[in-house]
């Protein structure tokens, strides 16, 4: 095992991902193998981290190991080099997987030898902006990039991605110049555009509702001789107001599907002057913990929601325990003695007790409240069948667990089939919204109240939604969390609510995707990218703006004193300058991306080179290479330069962001943590999603370096770090060291599909 853990750890996988590693016996099994595979047809050249992550991404997405061999090989000779090249080489032995391999159609289909040169990038960029060099001087930096990355990479199916776009942006530069104040001009605001959608979309006609009091008018509502009157003293209780409720269990952290959820519930209430309470449905003492109670509580105010009361399932024990007893007294309940076992799935044999007297169940029942029956060895079951046939669903059972309100009070417990639609009804909800796997249960759900004779609401299904590359069930999150692939709940790499709130998605971004989704009955299964746009539009107009430099170069200023020290004022929004500003120190020593600098000039590179200078943003300076420093192992690791007035300078080609006596800070930057669209899926992904992992989904760096603007910032202060992205204050901050996770980067990855 230990020499296993040192082969991982030897192709750059860090001790703790070799470690998750080792606990799947079939990605071990399969990485170890290509490794050693690399290793034999690399000999003593080994195999370096470049090799490596290829490797693990080939171990983890292979569903065939009898081509791992071939693929290994064409690792170690370089013949696959790139995630792309890898995708395609996949995909060919998915398509092969019985034929011999062709090596020349292999070759062929995975561009192996096929060498991009950058002249080839310019030139096939250069005739895209070409064919729309009209449009783009009409709509300057409005148009959409995308399009030439897309044609850029249509001509050049093999160059990566990140190349073309920095030569796209160059190119663009070069045609419109930097962008100007009209540039800067937000469009119209497109949250205040959703938000006004998703109250078009939940109010009045818009959803095809039934009015309060107008339940009967609804398809599939049953309508029994008592309905009527008590529809009158339905509406007499409640004035025609609308009344729904989000009823979560409190057994975990609410995700993005809930915000959807509670969007459309608070949502109709607010759109049609009604109310909405927040119900736990606290029905299971097993699983329910109260920080789950405090977290969902917490998650529906971020959201922007204020319950009109804050109830609990718990708050009708006695009642709902009165209209079993009634439910037996009516001949439509019965006490039963199968085995939970037995009650599986949906061929039950009937139970041989359904037809027992009913003074038999009250006794019964009465013993089974007073704990004389052991768990399992009775539960009270209803008289009817599902709408997907299942026959006589469990009313109550019995778990001698003590209840986080009522303590040992109860030992018998009333299922989600009981009490959800008794509770409505208590309520006088006018639409029970729920999603649409709970269909099955809307018979039932009108069954039990007209039943007992009660007031029966109407429940309304609508669809779910999902994300992509990623997972939210409990159990599966609590796995993440229990093999160390995440933190906690709230690691930013989730899609629960607390772990988008502390990766710093605002609130109002959330509601405005699902107001983008929309209210759609179909199940919905979205990109997160999508999710991400709605974030940047929200932040682009929230987050003031900073400097900050990730991967630092000193700079030294030569021509100007020692003791320089000025400050610069930098606009907190420069598209609105009245919105404030800060100022940063700015001295003789900067700071700047080791990125944007270049020893050796490149066609196109418009940053700064021994040959080329560059402008400082802000600072009014334009500075000048005039000698390049190296340690011994030949790295750059100082430049000095000479500075003069952009006033009086050349106009540079670029300008760069800078740092002067800055913040050390830590900063994480995430990616997507599933390598695969649907990790939950056996056939994309055999091995489970504890084999999807990717082991790129968190970077840290630890000493970055962050302008002084930042220093008062508070836990989830989010800010736009000038040409770098979008960054939240993480609570891991303390007084000696600041903290940011990277909510967004400033512009969708044209990578991501």
């Amino acid at each position: 095992m230990a020499d296993t853990l040192t082969l991982f750890t030897s192709i750059g996988l860090s001790e703790q991902k070799a470690k998750e590693t080792l606990k799947n016996e079939a990605l071990s099994s399969a990485l170890k193998e290509g490794i050693i595979q690399a290793q034999r047809v690399n000999g003593a050249n080994g195999v370096d981290k470049a090799m490596g992550t290829l490797l693990y991404s080939m171990a983890s997405r292979l569903k065939d190991n009898k081509r791992l061999v071939f693929l290994s090989d064409c690792i170690a000779q370089r013949k696959i080099c790139t995630e792309l090249q890898l995708a395609a080489a996949l995909d060919f032995v998915k398509s092969h997987p019985e034929d011999p391999i062709s090596q020349k159609e292999f070759d062929e289909a995975c561009g192996v030898g096929v060498v991009i040169t950058p002249e080839q990038i310019e030139d096939a960029v250069e005739s895209v902006i070409k064919k729309h060099k009209e449009q783009l001087l009409t709509e300057r930096y409005r148009f959409n990039m995308g399009l030439l990355m897309g044609e850029a990479r249509s001509a050049l199916k093999w160059a990566e991605g990140k190349v073309i776009k920095n030569e796209v942006d160059v190119q663009v530069l070069h045609l419109l110049g930097p962008k100007t104040e009209a540039d800067l001009e937000k469009k119209p605001k497109v949250r205040e555009l959703f938000h006004i959608s998703l109250m078009e979309q939940l109010r009045g006609e818009a959803l095809k509702f039934h009015k309060p009091g107008e339940n009967y008018k609804t398809e599939g509502y049953v309508v029994t001789p008592k309905t009527m009157d008590l529809l009158r003293k339905h509406i007499e209780f409640t004035g025609g107001q609308i009344r729904t409720r989000f009823p979560p269990e409190p057994n975990g952290i609410l995700h993005i599907g809930h915000a959807k959820a509670i969007n459309f519930n608070f949502g109709y209430a607010k759109a049609n002057n009604g109310i909405c309470y927040l119900r736990y449905d606290d029905t299971n003492p097993e699983k329910e913990e109260e920080k789950y109670f405090t977290a969902i509580k917490d998650m529906v105010e971020w959201l922007g929601y204020t319950p009109y009361d804050v109830t609990h399932a718990s708050d009708n024990f006695q009642k709902l325990y009165d209209l079993a007893v009634d439910l037996i007294r009516r001949g439509h309940a019965y006490v039963c003695h199968q085995k939970g076992e037995e009650l599986k799935g949906h061929n039950v044999p009937p139970s041989p007790w359904r037809d027992r007297p009913i003074e038999e169940s009250l006794v019964l029942f009465e013993r089974m409240k007073k704990g004389m029956f052991a768990e399992g060895e009775a539960t009270l079951r209803m008289k009817m069948v599902m709408e997907d046939g299942k026959m006589d669903p469990v009313a109550y059972r019995i778990k001698y667990t003590p209840h986080h309100r009522t303590g040992d009070e109860w030992c018998i417990y009333p299922t989600y089939d009981y009490t959800h639609c008794l509770c409505d009804s208590i309520e006088n909800i006018t639409h029970s919204l729920c999603t649409k796997e709970f269909q099955a249960r809307r018979s039932s759900y009108y069954w039990l109240c007209n039943a007992l004779d009660l007031y029966c609401p109407v429940q309304w299904e609508y669809g779910r939604l999902n994300l992509t590359y990623t997972v939210v069930s409990k159990r599966k999150i609590i796995k993440l969390v229990e093999t160390g692939v995440v933190r906690d709940w709230d690691d930013p790499r989730l899609f629960t609510l607390t772990a988008l709130r502390r990766r710093g998605f605002p609130s109002e971004a959330i509601n405005n995707f699902c107001a983008r989704v929309g209210v759609t009955v179909s199940q919905t299964t979205t990109e997160p990218h999508l999710l991400e746009s709605c974030v940047r539009d929200v932040l682009n107009d929230t987050a003031p703006r900073a400097m900050a430099v990730l991967e630092p170069l000193k700079v030294t200023i030569t021509n100007l004193p020692k003791d320089t020290k000025m400050d610069v004022r930098v606009p907190d929004f420069p598209a609105n300058e009245s919105k404030g500003a800060h100022t940063v120190p700015f001295t003789c020593t900067v700071f700047i991306e080791q990125s944007d600098f270049r020893e050796v000039m490149e066609k196109g590179y418009k940053r700064l080179t021994p040959e080329q200078p560059v402008g400082l943003r802000h600072a009014g300076y334009v500075i000048s290479v005039q000698k390049v420093i190296k340690d011994s192992q030949g790295k750059v690791v100082e430049l000095e330069v000479t500075c003069c007035s952009s006033e009086t300078a050349e106009k540079p080609k670029a300008f760069i962001h800078w740092v002067s006596q800055p913040l050390v800070c830590e900063v994480r930057l995430y990616e997507r943590l599933f390598l695969h669209k649907h990790p939950e899926d056996p056939s994309e992904v055999p091995g489970g999603f504890l084999s999807d992992i990717n082991p790129n989904s968190l970077q840290v760096i630890s000493s970055a370096l962050v302008d002084t603007s930042v220093k008062g910032a508070k836990v989830l202060d989010k800010f736009q770090f000038e040409r770098v992205g979008y960054f939240s204050l993480d609570p891991d901050s303390s007084a000696d060291k600041l903290v940011f996770n990277r909510t967004v980067t400033l512009k969708e990855d044209p990578g991501k599909i």
